[in-house]
C-alpha cells in the first residue's frame, strides 16, 4: 500500500534501523516508533527539492549506519532503547496532490493505530495537514495541540489558485476539525508574510504565535513554558511539527524559503528535546529540507540531529517513568 522503496535514491533506512513493511503488521507490531518518508514538493511556492528530503535525513551522517546513537546529553541510544522501524517512503507523485496526501494520510493512521509512534521526514510543509489528520484521525479531532516551528504561519487560504500547498496547511487542518486553533502554538515566525488579513483569521481562531521579536525580548525559554501550558490544557497529545526554516539561514541555508534572523541550531535541537521530554507527544515531522541547496549538508545534518534529539528524550523520558512492560505502546501511559 504505502512502501514505494527507492523513488529519490537508494532503499535504505534511518541510519540503519531495521526496515518493515505497513502492509504487514507483524513486521511492527513491537514499534515504538514508525519513521515515514514523505518524498513530496509539489506545494512548493519558491524552491523545490525538498523530495530528496528524506534521503537526505535518512543518511548524512559521520558516524556509521549501525542503528545505534547514544546521547551524550541524555545517556540513551533513542535507536536502541525505543524499538524503531523505518517504513521507507509514501509513494507521493508531486503531480497529484491530493492523492498524494491521502495516501501520507492513511499511512501516518495506520502507523498510530499500531500503537507507534510516527516520525515523518519531509518533503515540503504540505506534508503536515495528512500527518497531524492522520494522528487526529486516531486519537480524536480537537484532542490533539500542534507546536508549531517555522519562519512562516503556514496559514495561508488560496495560493496559487490552489487550496493545497505548504503555506496553506495549519489552515486547512483548523478549517476541517482536525486540530483547534487555541491549541495552535507557533515559534520562531519573522519576515514579511502572511499579510493582514491572514493575521486577522489566525485571530480569530485563537493562534500563539510567538514571532522572533518576541522570543528575543522574552527567551526561548519562557516562551516554550507558556507554549507547553496551552498545549496540554485539555488536549491528550502534542503533535511536534518542525519546518527547518525555523532556523537562521546561516544555519539551515538548505531550504525553499530561507527568512533572516530565525533561531540557531543549538536552540532548536535544545528546544526539540525539551518538549519530547516534557509533553506527550504523538507525532513528529521535519520539514523543508532541500538538498540541492544545501552546503555541506549543513542543513541535512540538523534535521537528522532534530530526529535524533528527539528519540533520545522519548528514551529519557520512557526510563524516568520507570520500570514498564516492554510490550506497551510508546503513546500509551502519557
Amino acid at each position: 500500500m504505502t512502501r514505494y522503496g527507492p523513488q529519490f535514491g537508494p532503499d535504505v533506512t534511518f541510519l540503519g534501523v531495521p526496515a518493515c513493511d505497513l502492509d504487514d503488521p507483524s513486521s511492527y507490531a513491537d514499534a515504538d516508533v514508525v519513521v515515514l518518508g514523505a518524498p513530496f514538493d509539489g506545494g512548493t511556492s519558491h524552491r523545490p527539492g525538498a523530495r530528496f528530503g528524506p534521503m537526505a535525513i535518512r543518511t548524512t551522517d559521520y558516524l556509521p549506519h549501525d542503528g545505534s546513537r547514544p546521547s551524550l546529553a541524555l545517556r540513551t541510544d533513542g535507536l536502541q532503547d525505543l524499538v524503531v522501524r523505518d517504513a521507507g517512503d509514501v509513494e507521493m507523485y508531486s503531480g497529484d496532490v491530493e492523492t498524494a496526501l491521502a495516501a501520507l494520510e492513511r499511512a501516518v493512521e495506520t502507523v498510530v493505530r499500531a500503537g507507534a509512534l510516527p516520525v515523518v521526514l519531509g518533503g515540503d510543509h504540505s506534508v503536515t495537514w495528512a500527518d497531524a489528520t492522520g494522528v487526529a484521525n486516531v486519537l480524536g479531532h480537537g484532542r490533539v495541540s500542534m507546536i508549531h516551528f517555522d519562519a512562516h504561519a503556514d496559514t495561508g487560504d488560496v495560493e496559487f489558485g490552489s487550496l493545497w500547498g505548504h503555506g496553506q496547511p495549519m489552515r486547512r487542518l483548523i478549517e476541517s476539525g482536525a486540530l483547534r486553533g487555541d491549541r495552535f502554538l507557533q515559534v520562531g515566525l519573522r519576515g514579511y508574510w502572511p499579510g493582514p488579513e491572514t493575521l486577522s483569521w489566525m485571530a480569530a481562531q485563537r493562534m500563539r504565535s510567538y514571532e522572533m521579536t518576541e522570543i528575543g525580548h522574552r527567551g526561548l525559554a519562557a516562551c516554550l513554558t507558556e507554549a507547553s501550558t496551552t498545549a496540554t490544557d485539555d488536549c491528550d497529545g502534542v503533535f511536534l511539527s518542525v519546518d527547518i526554516d525555523v532556523c537562521d539561514p546561516g544555519h539551515a541555508p538548505g531550504t525553499g524559503t530561507p527568512e533572516p534572523g530565525g533561531l540557531t541550531a543549538r536552540e532548536l535541537l535544545d528546544a526539540v528535546r525539551r518538549i519530547c521530554l516534557e509533553l506527550p507527544v504523538v507525532g513528529i515531522d521535519v520539514v523543508e529540507v532541500s538538498p540541492p541547496y544545501d552546503h555541506a549538508d549543513i542543513t541535512a545534518a540538523l534535521a537528522n540531529r532534530v530526529v535524533l534529539e528527539a528519540l533520545s528524550a522519548l528514551a529519557r523520558r520512557r526510563r524516568d517513568d520507570g520500570p514498564v512492560d516492554p510490550g506497551r505502546p510508546l503513546l500509551e501511559g502519557r
